[in-house]
């Protein structure tokens, strides 16, 4: 007979526990996790459907992504605005894809998405610069990057046009042991 308060409907939980790998205890695990990120801008009761965005700024300074070169990608391709700003629903999505659970071909999709900087559905040479810098954290010479790039480029792309489509960057993937080891977040 507690006073135990309600965060979601049953239908909600329900909903979530569909469109992500998560069970109902590791949904309201992230929930509190969101919420800790600005208490003062999400409720405790989501009942009613709030209409709450966290900036990217706390997004990205989760410990999940604090680190990670890839933070501001990840953000800008899981929220919904595009900008990094995330909804509970975008912010349920982005762990979900990088949990352990979440199948190679999703993972692989979704890493596609972020490393295709300039949004055209291809991963071309100038695209690869960018991760293989990120990755490096400026470590290469220009030389060496562009050597990568090229060799990258030569091995993956299947129909010789120069850039990755998702189907190249998939199944070259597919090739990569400890890509699902690399593209995670633990809750």
């Amino acid at each position: 007979m507690g006073n135990k308060q309600t965060i979601f409907t049953a239908e909600q939980l329900d909903t979530y526990q569909d469109c992500t790998f998560f069970t109902r205890k590791e949904i309201l695990r992230l929930f509190y996790r969101y919420r800790d990120l600005a208490p003062q801008l999400v409720p405790l009761d989501y009942t009613s459907k709030p209409d709450v965005k966290l900036p990217y700024e706390l997004i990205g300074s989760m410990p999940e992504l604090k680190d990670n070169p890839f933070r501001q990608r990840i953000a800008e391709v899981f929220s919904e605005d595009g900008e990094g700003n995330m909804t509970l629903d975008d912010f349920l999505d982005m762990f979900s894809v990088m949990s352990e659970m979440a199948p190679k071909d999703l993972k692989a999709y979704y890493a596609f998405k972020i490393y295709d900087f300039n949004n055209d559905n291809y991963i071309c040479k100038s695209d690869l610069e960018k991760t293989l810098n990120k990755l490096t954290r400026h470590e290469l010479t220009p030389e060496e990057v562009g050597l990568v790039c090229e060799k990258v480029i030569d091995e993956a792309d299947l129909d010789n046009d120069g850039k990755l489509s998702l189907d190249d960057f998939q199944h070259m993937i597919i090739r990569a042991p400890d890509f699902l080891s690399t593209f995670h977040i633990r809750i």
